[in-house]
């Protein structure tokens, strides 16, 4: 019997004229998919059994059912469109070879495209964990993804050092530096490239993403003098975490304890000072659970000047919402792609292709969470990644087509689906630095660290912030 919202098709359409991705078409309808063909100059010219329009929705697909084969994917597109729709016009699961050919054919820039125009920003103001004080909160980090061990990935993407040496990795792997909206966990700019390029190096092609009123924050590796320029540029204001063992003039000390400095640049491995001013805060963590911290001092570099805009000590505590861009990593390598798979494609365009497909996908999904939280007045961090990708698998499964009213009704159950169950609030929590498997940059994890003590105080009340007795006395 067909679904409700279902049209009888035409004589002249075909099956694949109907395929979508089930509730994340809510994000890519099949008018924007569309629009990104033909700005791709990637059309189809004839009648063809694998359409534009479906790859790029079959590409979306492998992202969401990664451990499944070339032509599970597809069945799973298609297969509840066909039947539960009536459809009585046969349609044959092409080839693994067909499909292949199908995505050499459309390339990575229908998929890139898709990505910059339809993924932006989404919290609503005043959004739980999205804003301070007025600025949208984002974050920067990288990643990197093991690609398919084949001559032509190796050669241009090459392979990461070990202890045992420099590209004697187990798989070549593609560097991935995202800019995501830390309330949302959104990801709303990425460039990638081979593991050989550095993080600040692959930074600078996404800063275009960055605009006013957005308050940018990093760890310590990204600082360098030219790109903190570049992203001031912008208009965005930042919060960055810079080394010890960098100059930092006190040029003027400020009644919160932070002060003001000048930056340096290094010409021909010489420093030379700016006219960049910028404002340090300069603190430490009291209070037990954070055995690391003890003794440590931390660095922040921003270019909130003023202090009565942003406290020093409110500074210090909003830095760990940065931790908020590595749950999102972990959302789409271990949650969405699956933990320790590889991505299938044998060629550095279809590596490219599949990538974009998994933050596009990955930003469907984020899609659901923040529109499920925002109706119901809830923290999305309350709304289960994990739950809303199955909702979004049974979707696509059960063929819901292009059709609105259908959409629109799987849609508020997939809503109610994945709120229905929500996740405790967040406690405070603390990790060493170590990991379990031997080869790796990290310490290797001992007995004395399964019992890691909890921190007892939120980052807000553990803040020291040195200098500020100085400046008060």
């Amino acid at each position: 019997m067909p679904r409700a919202g279902w049209v009888k098709p035409r004589d002249d359409q075909r099956l694949t004229d109907h395929v979508a991705l089930g509730v994340l078409t809510y994000t890519f309808p099949p008018e924007l998919v569309d629009a990104v063909i033909k700005q791709a100059g990637r059309e189809s010219q004839r009648n063809r059994l694998l359409p534009a329009r479906l790859v790029v929705y079959y590409v979306l697909a492998m992202a969401l059912f990664s451990s499944a084969g070339y032509e599970e994917v597809m069945r799973s597109l298609v297969e509840g469109l066909s039947w539960a729709s009536g459809w009585t016009t046969s349609w044959a699961v092409p080839t693994k070879g067909a499909i292949f050919r199908a995505r050499t054919k459309l390339g990575p820039e229908p998929l890139e495209l898709l990505f910059e125009q339809a993924c932006k920003p989404m919290a609503r103001p005043g959004a739980p964990g999205a804003f301070y004080r007025g600025w949208r909160l984002m974050s920067i980090d990288g990643t990197t993804l093991d690609v398919a061990d084949t001559p032509e990935n190796e050669a241009e993407f090459g392979r990461p050092g070990t202890g045992r040496g420099a590209g004697v990795g187990a798989f070549p792997q593609l560097r991935l530096v995202g800019v995501a909206e830390c309330g949302t966990h959104a990801v709303v700019g990425a460039a990638m490239g081979p593991c050989s390029t550095g993080e600040t190096t692959l930074a600078r092609g996404l800063l275009r993403s960055l605009s006013d009123g957005m308050l940018l924050l990093a760890d310590r590796n990204f600082y360098s003098s030219k790109l903190w320029a570049e992203a001031a540029a912008t208009g965005a204001d930042l919060l960055w975490r810079t080394k010890s063992n960098h100059v930092l003039p006190v040029d003027r000390r400020l009644a919160d304890g932070s002060y003001l400095s000048h930056l340096h640049e290094v010409v021909n491995y010489k420093r030379r000072p700016t006219d960049v001013v910028v404002r340090v805060v300069e603190y430490g963590l009291e209070g037990p659970g954070r055995p690391e911290a003890e003794g440590t001092t931390y660095r922040l570099l921003t270019t909130v000047l003023d202090p009565a805009a942003a406290p020093a000590g409110e500074l210090a505590a909003l830095y760990p919402e940065r931790w908020e861009l590595e749950m999102m990593l972990d959302e789409l390598k271990t949650h969405q792609r699956g933990p320790r798979l590889v991505l299938r494609s044998k060629t550095p365009e279809g590596v490219r292709q599949e990538a974009w497909g998994h933050l596009c996908t990955h930003y469907a999904l984020r899609a659901l969470v923040t529109k499920a939280a925002a109706d119901r007045d809830l923290d999305p961090d309350r709304v289960s990644f994990t739950r809303t990708a199955h909702a979004a698998r049974r979707g696509v499964r059960a063929g819901l087509g292009t059709a609105t009213q259908a959409l629109a009704l799987a849609l508020t159950e997939a809503f109610a689906e994945i709120c229905r169950e929500l996740l405790p609030e967040r406690r405070l929590r603390a990790a060493p630095r170590v990991v379990k498997r031997k080869m790796s940059n990290y310490n290797l994890k001992r007995p004395e660290h399964k019992a890691w003590p909890r921190p007892e105080r939120r980052p807000a009340d553990a803040v020291r912030v040195l200098g500020y007795e100085a400046s008060t006395a």
